[in-house]
């Protein structure tokens, strides 16, 4: 697998003099518009160094692009029929899990992927054992999430008869026991004096037969620590009634966290899930560890071509790699305090109240980083429709 400039894929930081390789995943819907603007906003993050003689040399990142454009679920359902999705959606899982496998073997630590169909994300998600991860934090309180995406509900597979559809799935001792492992590896980067004020674990754990709470019986023994697993009604109502100490890590079943993430940015996070980006870790051993950025919201698909989806979910995952893939520390900084002067002059997409495109709001994003636009001369972004 090799990048524009001919090398292999690799995870080498700009100090070694390698440029490092960043995976990226397209789908359909606005996933093409997003997949230009998460290049061009890394590339003004982790440009090439000036050399002597004019040019660039050093630093920069090789952006390799997945050969194939994956289906979103409205491109999946246009004039296909049940059979033509099942196996289009078994191709895009079977091509995606060997693309990121094949990335990951050669070094490549971090993939961003605009949305694709959830029914081949969860089949690749459970194959590599992916978790997501989110920080929130607000009013002085932090709320680390750790979502298990690699097991339940969302992660099973059909079995058509007439009339009927039979889901199966699985939960396994081994993939929770991964789950709670990476959690708590998380909890003490992100709360490096070792201080975690609770530990629960939302899961529809009564379906199991107490298998579930026996393992984190288990796991709570083996780990040294005290691991709190409620039905998911249960902590709703404990967030409702008394809301959670700070420095809680959550541990969550994908279906609970998937709805109640809106919820929990609400009391936690004091932004829009469109605006916002998530972290996908693969678990399985052969991946290393490999990161996926992706943006919260879906494709979009309504939105195709117009130039007029929201581009600071993608904006913020480039800062992200840039400052933990590329070796550009204070990217996400730089980011954000952009960002906030956009806020401040109303340049905003429509969705959020603004009457600026997706292209408008990139050029203004590039020139308040200091990077020079297409024309090289910063300039203030265009009303749509004019002024």
């Amino acid at each position: 697998m090799t990048g524009a400039s001919g090398r292999e894929a690799t995870g080498a930081s700009p100090l070694d003099g390698v440029r490092p390789v960043i995976g990226l995943a397209v789908g359909r819907g606005t996933g093409p518009e997003l997949a230009d603007v998460f290049e061009r906003v890394l590339s003004a993050l982790a440009p090439g160094r000036p050399d002597s003689a004019g040019g660039t040399s050093g630093a920069g990142v090789d952006v390799v692009r997945s050969p194939r454009l994956y289906h979103s679920y409205v491109s999946l359902r246009r004039d296909h029929d049940v059979a033509a999705v099942q196996r289009l959606t078994a191709e895009d899982a079977d091509h995606y899990e060997a693309w990121c496998r094949d990335l990951a073997g050669r070094g490549t630590t971090a993939v961003f992927r605009t949305a694709i169909n959830a029914q081949s994300l969860y089949l690749v998600r459970r194959r590599l054992r992916a978790v997501k991860v989110d920080l929130l934090t607000a009013g002085g309180r932090s709320l680390l999430l750790v979502r298990d995406q690699a097991q339940g509900f969302y992660t099973g597979e059909n079995t058509h008869t007439a009339g009927e559809v039979t889901r199966t799935l699985a939960f396994s001792r081994e993939v929770t026991g991964a789950v709670v492992e990476h959690a708590l590896e998380r909890a003490r980067r992100t709360w490096p004096d070792g201080r975690i004020g609770r530990i629960v674990m939302a899961y529809k754990f009564h379906l199991l037969d107490g298998a579930f709470d026996a393992w984190v019986a288990e796991l709570s023994e083996r780990f040294g620590v005290r691991i709190e697993v409620f039905q998911p009604d249960t902590v709703n109502r404990n967030l409702l009634a008394h809301g959670l100490p700070d420095r809680t890590l959550l541990i969550a079943g994908n279906e609970w966290a998937d709805i109640m993430h809106v919820v929990l940015l609400d009391r936690y996070g004091s932004d829009r899930q469109e605006n916002r980006c998530s972290e996908n870790v693969c678990l399985d051993p052969a991946l290393r560890g490999l990161v996926e950025y992706q943006t919260v919201h879906g494709s979009a698909d309504d939105l195709a071509g117009r130039d007029l989806v929201n581009p600071v979910a993608t904006i913020r995952a480039a800062a992200l790699v840039a400052e933990h893939h590329a070796g550009r520390p204070g990217s996400v900084a730089a980011v954000e305090a952009a960002l906030a002067a956009l806020d401040e002059r109303g340049v905003r997409t429509p969705d959020l109240g603004g009457r600026h495109s997706t292209s408008d709001v990139v050029d203004a994003l590039v020139d308040a980083l200091g990077a020079p636009g297409p024309d090289s001369a910063p300039r203030d972004a265009a009303l749509v429709g004019g002024p």
